[in-house]
């Protein structure tokens, strides 16, 4: 007894001159890991839906003052563009995100607008569109990836393989051409976590639209040009993050 009572007191004197001893006995220290706030990178698919509106600066064609056409040396017409085309798009691609807001995907898209006007020709285009892209998306609300409204700005560039015919008094043969392309995007976006939904505008530029050499000979109107050509489009687009 007189052993035991000689150690408890021994252990009290101990603790009193120390306390930090014994704070550290009374309450250990526990490492707490930090909290990774955000998703690392990841692949994903995406598809998209949109409506657009096709404007350009002019038309440029060939015109024969007489009639039959043939008899008369051609002439080259310009003619600034007074009425829009209008229709739609629709594509895929495949994309990988960082995780600290920059992203880079691969798109193709099948475009198709009809309409487009000098007040004499109306032009329509069916297009394949291919793009290689970069975006930066930044939170509205919420804490990185997962759960949280977004914004984003993106840009692209890339070629087009375009389809063209026309209706008039003496209208052009079909034709295709490839043409150098580029794009601006921004939107906003709600991240799902596995999912995401954006709803933005993207502006497709192609300088030049063309039947190409479709038919030099009378009677038919021949190679024809649209140039400075702008596609504006509403479009929403899902992505699916592969974790």
């Amino acid at each position: 007894m007189r052993k035991f009572l000689a150690l408890a007191a021994a252990t009290a004197i101990a603790m009193a001159a120390s306390p930090t001893l014994a704070a550290d006995m009374l309450y250990p220290e526990i490492e707490i890991p930090p909290v990774d706030q955000g998703m690392g990178g990841n692949f994903y698919l995406r598809g998209s839906l949109a409506g657009n509106a096709w404007w350009a600066k002019q038309m440029r064609y060939r015109e024969c003052p007489d009639d039959p056409c043939g008899v008369g040396e051609p002439e080259v017409v310009t003619n600034e563009v007074i009425g829009a085309g209008y229709g739609y798009s629709i594509g895929a691609g495949i994309g990988y995100e960082t995780g600290d807001g920059l992203r880079a995907d691969l798109t193709i898209d099948y475009l198709s607008v009809n309409d487009i006007s000098d007040g004499v020709y109306d032009v329509d285009l069916r297009s394949t569109l291919a793009l290689a892209n970069v975006y930066y998306d930044f939170p509205i609300s919420g804490v990185g990836q997962g759960y949280g409204l977004g914004g984003y700005v993106g840009a692209g560039l890339g070629f087009a393989h375009n389809h063209v015919s026309s209706e008039g008094p003496n209208p052009g043969p079909e034709g295709k051409t490839f043409t150098a392309a580029g794009a601006v995007m921004a939107g906003l976006a709600y991240d799902l976590g596995a999912m995401v939904a954006d709803v933005g505008y993207r502006g497709i530029y192609m300088p030049q639209i063309s039947n190409g050499d479709a038919a030099l000979a009378p009677p038919a109107l021949g190679p024809y040009f649209i140039d400075h050509n702008m596609i504006h489009e509403l479009r929403g687009t899902v992505r699916y993050r592969l974790q």
